[in-house]
């Protein structure tokens, strides 16, 4: 299988096989809402980032990735408080009975009770599969990176909208939740991770590190 990562709302998920993990990325919403399905292949548990929107596409995603060794969803991580990004998770949870993982300053926002309030430096672990929280301060106050290191030495990065091609996410022209979300990004995903760390955003087209590095300094100077 080839992976772009381009999606469109309501068409397939796009697939990457990897050799610890099966990653689904698919779109939904009039937002274009990106969700991430992994699976962990050694133990088929599953861990959904973002159950955005579309309550049965996403059970369906679960379903479909049965053929890669999918044994049900152990758990939904959310990204970020924000409405887009949420809409679905009560169903899913209810349907699933996934745990509900978040940053620690948005849990108390979300529409359904969170099992585990992340910090920045946490693991999160699903079956043999293992993810850090990054907390990237900003965009709102609790969201979270989900950073992946596959045993074949690459990262993948699920930066929710806190990192896009092209910049940060909305800070509502608020200086200084601007410097504090771009202090986080260069410090805490550009200064500790390699420039081929796969960069995937919460919405519309995936990006890398290296490829997003050469404009940090024009970013901070436009101030978004």
């Amino acid at each position: 299988m080839t992976y772009t990562g381009d999606v469109t709302p309501g068409g397939p998920a796009d697939v990457r096989v990897l050799p610890d993990v099966v990653i689904y990325k698919a779109s939904v919403s009039e937002m274009d809402n990106n969700c991430y399905l992994i699976t962990c292949r050694e133990s088929g548990e599953q861990l959904l980032i973002d159950a955005a929107d579309d309550a049965p596409r996403l059970l369906a995603l679960v379903a479909e990735s049965t053929a890669t060794g999918g044994d049900g969803l152990a758990a939904v991580a959310t990204t970020h408080q924000h409405w887009d990004h949420v809409r679905a998770l009560a169903d899913v949870v209810a349907k699933t009975g996934a745990t509900t993982l978040a940053g620690a300053d948005d849990a108390d926002a979300l529409p359904v009770p969170v099992d585990r309030r992340l910090a920045h430096g946490d693991t999160v672990t699903f079956g043999e599969t293992a993810l850090t929280a990054v907390h990237l301060r900003g965009h709102t106050p609790g969201s979270i990176a989900y950073v992946l290191r596959s045993t074949d030495g690459s990262v993948h990065a699920f930066t929710g909208d806190s990192l896009f091609p092209g910049g940060v996410g909305n800070t509502q022209g608020d200086a200084a939740r601007f410097t504090s979300l771009i202090d986080d990004v260069e410090a805490r995903l550009f200064g500790v991770y390699p420039d081929g760390t796969w960069v995937y955003p919460g919405h519309g087209r995936d990006t890398t590190l290296g490829a997003e590095r050469p404009h940090l300094a024009e970013w901070r100077s436009r101030g978004w």
